[in-house]
């Protein structure tokens, strides 16, 4: 008789760590979806703004119009993207593109001085800012979802229902080289 309270005992224990370990995997894959939303929302405002600040560089640069395109091409390629490793690779690619127009602004003076332009270039960085903030964010919460899912416990649970996540990496391998800084 008290061998088998012992077991449903222990039985009952075991299940309740077993819920326990499970629910904090659902809450770390739950995050994992929320800040994936957060940069999601991010390059959508991204998008948004980068037709405002074409047309404004048109205007004064209609002979850049390769740049233009690869920056229409790369925001398209961002909007149409379906998997998040699709968006993140596309999302590397209009940061490229969006460097490049950056760049050709500054060879018209009266592009720089013009307030659309200024703005559209704040709002931009700003933007650009917030999406390296939510990617670092992303990066966090997909370290502790896979941390959770292959470590002992959390494996016995996970087993293959939940599958390890891919967080963003730096796809440009020249962003990783120090400036040169001369005088």
């Amino acid at each position: 008789m008290i061998v088998g309270i012992v077991i449903v005992a222990l039985v009952v224990v075991l299940f309740f760590i077993w819920v326990s370990i499970n629910n904090g995997i659902v809450q770390k894959n739950n995050k994992c979806d929320a800040a994936w939303q957060t940069i999601d929302a991010q390059l959508q405002r991204r998008n948004d703004l980068i037709p405002n600040l074409v047309e404004t560089v048109k205007g004064y640069a209609a002979h850049e119009s390769g740049t233009l395109e690869a920056v229409t091409a790369a925001r398209n390629a961002v909007a149409t993207a379906t998997t998040p490793e699709a968006k993140m690779e596309a999302s590397g690619q209009l940061t490229q593109a969006l460097r490049g127009l950056l760049a050709v602004s500054e060879a018209y003076p009266d592009l720089k001085a013009n307030a659309n332009f200024s703005q559209l270039q704040a709002d931009l960085t700003d933007t650009e800012n917030k999406i390296s903030y939510a990617r670092m964010s992303y990066n966090d919460m997909v370290l502790d979802y896979n941390d959770a899912i292959q470590t002992f416990p959390g494996t016995l649970v996970a087993g293959s229902k939940y599958k390890p996540r891919t967080g963003f990496t730096v796809e440009d391998p020249t962003v990783r080289q120090a400036p040169q800084v001369k005088f």
